[in-house]
């Protein structure tokens, strides 16, 4: 079943998520409908935040990258296979040289800005066996995570730009929030929930 995703301004996308435990109600199916709500906007990652639960769980799957012109035929072939969920996931560490790359967001449409993040990670997780793992990822899928684990601690990618370039958006940040935009997926607007 696809959700409705959370438009910038919903509180839900600034509060830090709370850990699940194994026994969270229909998580297979709130996974399953994550990935189906996900591949319907064209994403490749979306946190539960997003779908208005702050919950600390979100999924990545990298293959639209897999046809980018501009990446390397290796990054290609490895943006590939790349699909995961994490729950209840800890970034242990960020190590590397800051690198700029145009970021969007499913919950923010129609902004696109260059975000500086570290290029390798180390990150905790449990799979949907809760199985933990600990893993390192580098170049664009860290990124990717990166991403998406800011939504559980409540940071979008807006708040990582200069304040010129915040102030340069913040009409079109408003706009989102009341709904003035054109998208071709479910949405929920918080300005417009307000008024019901």
């Amino acid at each position: 079943m696809i959700l409705p995703i959370v438009a910038y301004g919903d509180a839900v996308l600034k509060k830090k998520a709370k850990e699940i435990e194994k026994d969270y109600p229909k998580l297979d199916e709130l996974i399953e409908n994550m990935y189906e709500t996900m591949y319907g906007a064209y994403g490749v990652g979306l946190a539960a935040p997003q779908i208005g639960l702050p919950i600390r769980l979100f999924l990545v799957d990298t293959e639209p990258f897999s046809e980018d012109e501009d990446l390397s035929e290796a990054d290609r072939e490895q943006m590939k296979n790349f699909k995961k969920t994490f729950i209840n996931a800890q970034i242990l560490e960020e190590e590397g040289d800051e690198w700029a790359f145009n970021e969007g967001c499913l919950s923010i449409p129609d902004v696109r800005e260059d975000v500086f993040r570290k290029p390798k990670i180390k990150i905790q997780y449990q799979d949907e066996n809760f199985e933990t793992h600990v893993e390192e990822y580098d170049g664009l899928i860290a990124r990717v995570i990166q991403h998406e684990y800011d939504h559980i601690e409540g940071i979008l990618f807006t708040d990582k730009l200069s304040s010129f370039k915040k102030r340069l958006i913040k009409g079109k940040l408003t706009n989102i929030s009341k709904g003035k935009i054109k998208i071709d997926y479910k949405m929920r607007f918080p300005a417009m929930s307000r008024k019901r």
